[in-house]
């Protein structure tokens, strides 16, 4: 066989394997990818997304719409040919696997997670939108989770209204661990409680809670990697009561990132005109009950997915903003905003046609 042919033969078969090693051979990356969006102001699967009833609204038009990110599963596992792939195409970004998944997560765990999260941002986004309309809610603190086999292991329940601990009335949910903390482990830390049962049946029949227990529990010591502090095994949250029933429906979606735009349909729901003056406004965003935006994942995607729908203005976090100035999709403004004041001020000039005055992402 002449030198020639021998090498372009080794050469070809060199080639293939080196294909085949590329298809065959996974790699530790997921992949990332622009996922739908939905006008929190309009319908999904047939249904308003946002349901209010018992307090006048009013009619909107124009787009708020909420953005996500599509993802690969916890269990897929992404090949060098599929990775070189996503490192080269502009819509979609390869990221390390555990970056999406850390400490192993599995796929239920992630899915849990994220709907856990998303409740929240609903429950914050309500908060939020009603602070700023200067609707009154009742706020207290509860028992969010209970650590198994923690000292609370069935001393506390999630959805006990946690009033005092040692006397010291509970005011926010930081409260809890600052007050635990000052005790050394193996001491005992008393809990002035509103049963869950009992704070249920309250508020099913519209009184307020009557019946208080204390219990005393053993604290532990902790054993991250942190200093050893005293503990007890549960994380405090906030419940709420609304003076009216609003309810957010939009299935299949996770995380905390569409709170902003939840807020700000809501806000518009409950005031007349509209907020965007007819224009398509996106966004992202998690939000806290006193309206303060902070940064997510994926922002990228989400500008790009964004645009692709016909928005005309995002609403980005702050912190968000230098990384999603890198590269702007044509025809998007993106708006950098850090609290719910701030996002509804650059509504205002967005509908009333003044955007040069508008706070723009840069990348410095």
């Amino acid at each position: 066989m002449p030198r020639r042919t021998a090498t372009m033969l080794a050469s070809t078969l060199m080639l293939i394997a080196l294909l085949c090693a590329g298809v065959f051979i996974p790699v530790p990356y997921s992949e990332m990818s622009p996922g739908p969006t939905v006008n929190t102001l309009g319908d999904h699967d047939g249904e308003p997304v946002l349901q209010i009833s018992g307090h006048k609204t009013y009619e909107a038009s124009g787009h708020l719409n909420m953005t996500t990110v599509r993802v690969t599963s916890a269990e897929y596992r992404m090949n060098l040919v599929e990775a070189v792939y996503g490192w080269l195409a502009h819509d979609n970004r390869v990221v390390p696997h555990e970056t999406l998944y850390p400490d192993g997560k599995t796929e239920e765990e992630a899915t849990q997670e994220n709907a856990e999260e998303f409740s929240q941002s609903q429950e914050s986004a309500k908060v939020a939108a009603l602070k700023a309309l200067d609707i009154p809610v009742k706020s207290w603190v509860v028992v969010s989770t209970v650590v198994k086999d923690s000292p609370a292991e069935g001393r506390l329940h999630a959805g006990d209204v946690i009033k005092a601990v040692d006397g010291t009335a509970v005011k926010k949910p930081a409260d809890v661990a600052e007050l635990v903390t000052k005790h050394e482990p193996g001491q005992d830390v008393v809990f002035t409680i509103v049963p869950a049962k009992e704070q249920a049946a309250a508020e099913k029949e519209g009184r307020t809670p009557t019946r208080t227990q204390k219990v005393a529990i053993t604290t532990a010591a902790s054993d991250d990697a942190g200093e050893k502090r005293a503990i007890v095994g549960i994380s405090a949250g906030t419940d709420h009561t609304f003076p009216f029933s609003v309810d957010i429906k939009l299935a299949d979606v996770g995380g905390p990132s569409a709170g902003l735009m939840f807020a700000l349909g809501i806000y518009d729901k409950l005031t007349p005109g509209d907020l965007t003056g007819g224009k398509f406004v996106a966004g992202t965003g998690t939000i806290d009950d006193n309206g303060k935006i902070g940064p997510i994942g994926g922002i990228g995607m989400k500008t790009i997915g964004a645009r692709d729908k016909g928005a005309q203005y995002f609403l980005t976090p702050a912190d968000n903003c230098a990384a999603a100035a890198e590269d702007i999709p044509d025809g998007l403004t993106l708006v950098k905003v850090d609290t719910i004041d701030d996002a509804l001020g650059a509504l205002e000039d967005i509908r009333s046609g003044k955007t040069g005055d508008l706070p723009k992402c840069t990348t410095g």
